[in-house]
């Protein structure tokens, strides 16, 4: 009974929801009443790639300095990894999770609840709850895949939302940030922890935590560990309708697994962003292909030929794409995927 209690709360939250860090953080309040929990990590991911982009976190404050290597060691944890979830898991043998045994033990850590918040159109979530004595239970677990059920598709949605065409110019100062090869920051361009604060703002008077670039650099370890096989890019929204690139890349003779890495930070370009754009907002397959056609200029008998398809049937995927986009014409369609006026 409490359990469906508060599953009504969290789906009234999603409902209502407009932003994805206010959903988030509301219900992890519901979460935390039936579902005890001493730390939390819920990261908002690129749904292509499933790198984490917009992490909401609560952990220890002696963890803090040991962050990256917190962030790294996740990405190289096969068990429970979020891109190979199918439901809600708890950490059946501890010992077998490298994050636990190299990092998380020695500081209370006794369980991880971990879940997923993935759809058709992609990874948009993911969700870690720290327990520091007792284990989660199979019913905790099973409301926390409700939880994921009944937010998927609101955490999608907000994401739609926020494509709107780009007010700020792009800058043309490169923005580039440099880690060790444990991903501590070694150094960054002037206009860096601009984009960091906007991304994840700090308390007063502390510096930005550089996370979406640890996780973008965590992505390319596990990369080159055989842990999966996704690009280190994540594509993230900053304000006013501006989405960026992020990337990872290691630098130095040979590209060696103890070199440097650059994570690089750049303005979405219009098929990255378009993408995105598709799968946020529920296109079908062949839907988001034929916008894809159309941000190159295409007309609708171009686009017909490119597709093998009749005008007709062009002009009825464009109807259903306007629907699902809340667009009413071409032009504000690609001003929303593209970014541009």
């Amino acid at each position: 009974m409490v359990f469906a209690a508060a599953l009504q709360r969290v789906r009234r939250i999603g409902e209502a929801a407009t932003d994805s860090r206010a959903l988030r953080a509301a219900v992890l309040g519901e979460i935390g009443r039936v579902v005890p929990f001493a730390a939390h990590v819920w990261a908002l991911t690129d749904p292509e790639t499933s790198v984490g982009t917009a992490p909401l976190a609560a952990v220890p404050p002696q963890l803090m300095p040991d962050l990256p290597r917190l962030i790294r060691l996740k990405y190289l944890t096969r068990v429970n990894r979020w891109t190979g979830l199918t439901a809600a898991a708890r950490l059946t043998v501890p010992a077998d999770s490298l994050v636990w045994r190299e990092l998380l033990h020695a500081h209370g850590v006794t369980d991880v609840a971990s879940v997923v918040f993935r759809d058709r159109y992609g990874c948009w979530a993911f969700l870690d709850l720290w327990r520091c004595g007792g284990t989660f239970d199979r019913d905790e677990l099973a409301f926390l895949d409700d939880v994921a059920a009944a937010l998927t598709g609101h955490l999608r949605r907000c994401e739609a939302a926020s494509f709107t065409t780009a007010g700020a110019p792009r800058d043309p100062a490169p923005v580039v940030l440099l880690l060790d090869a444990g991903l501590r920051v070694l150094g960054q361009t002037s206009p860096t922890r601009e984009y960091l604060t906007r991304l994840l703002p700090p308390p007063a008077d502390l510096e930005p935590v550089p996370a979406v670039a640890y996780n973008v650099a965590a992505q390319l370890v596990a990369v080159e560990e055989g842990v999966d096989d996704q690009p280190p890019l994540a594509r993230l929204h900053l304000a006013a309708g501006r989405w960026l690139t992020l990337r990872a890349a290691r630098i130095g003779p040979g590209e060696r697994p103890d070199a440097q890495i650059a994570v690089t930070v750049e303005d979405c370009s219009p098929a990255e962003r378009t993408a995105v754009f598709a799968r946020a907002c529920g296109l079908a397959a062949r839907e988001a292909e034929l916008l894809q056609h159309l941000t190159t200029g295409a007309d609708t008998r171009t686009v017909a030929a490119r597709m093998f398809l009749s005008e007709n049937t062009v002009q009825d995927h464009l109807k259903s794409i306007f629907t699902k986009t809340g667009t009413r014409n071409r032009r504000v369609l690609l001003s929303r995927a593209t970014g541009t006026a």
